[in-house]
């Protein structure tokens, strides 16, 4: 069967006599999240960002047909505190006057068996491209999946926490991200 994340995720798609999604508008899903875990002077800290969107296109059956485009406004960060939000969205951190939005670019697909994959792509934080690989589990129920995962990100390897920031012994440089992208079945 051959997923897409829903219009709630994602706005409202359009599907061409192909199948493929071709436009998407910008929304929020509740059922679709995007966490991480920092550990500041060794002591973990959650956040969580509210605002993303994206297309997916995938077919557990040809994963080497697999597409994929996730944007994150960077600007919806939420930290647990107003004060952590606005410094995170300074120039410093993700500098979100500047970049307001990190993006992930799906290259490719590789089955793990048992309902596993890996993905591959690239992700683009504050101008700054570095390669990505990640694990993904797919859960399917009636028409709808969850894919989810989590990888670590070196917030050096894209300049987050600059200037006095960038001392790890303070903020770590690795980041926990989880991630769970709630998809419905595409119409044939």
């Amino acid at each position: 069967m051959n997923y897409v994340l829903p219009a709630l995720l994602l706005g409202a798609g359009q599907r061409n006599a192909g199948g493929e999604c071709h436009r998407v508008q910008s929304g929020a899903s509740r059922k679709s999240t995007l966490t991480f875990v920092s550990k500041q002077m060794n002591v973990p800290v959650e956040g969580r960002f509210k605002s993303f969107r994206g297309k997916l296109a995938f077919d557990p059956a040809k994963p080497s047909a697999a597409t994929a485009e996730l944007e994150i406004d960077l600007a919806s960060i939420d930290a647990g505190s107003k004060d952590a939000n606005d410094e995170l969205a300074g120039k410093a951190w993700f500098n979100t006057k500047v970049f307001p939005v990190a993006k992930f670019v799906l290259t490719s697909v590789k089955p793990l068996g048992e309902n596993r994959f890996e993905v591959a792509g690239k992700m683009t934080i504050k101008g700054k491209t570095q390669d990505l690989t990640a694990p993904v589990t797919l859960r399917q129920e009636g028409n709808s999946a969850t894919l989810e995962g989590s990888l670590v990100l070196k917030r050096a390897d894209f300049a987050i926490g600059e200037g006095m920031w960038a001392d790890f012994g303070t903020v770590a440089n690795e980041v926990q991200v989880r991630y769970r992208l709630v998809a419905s079945a595409a119409a044939k």
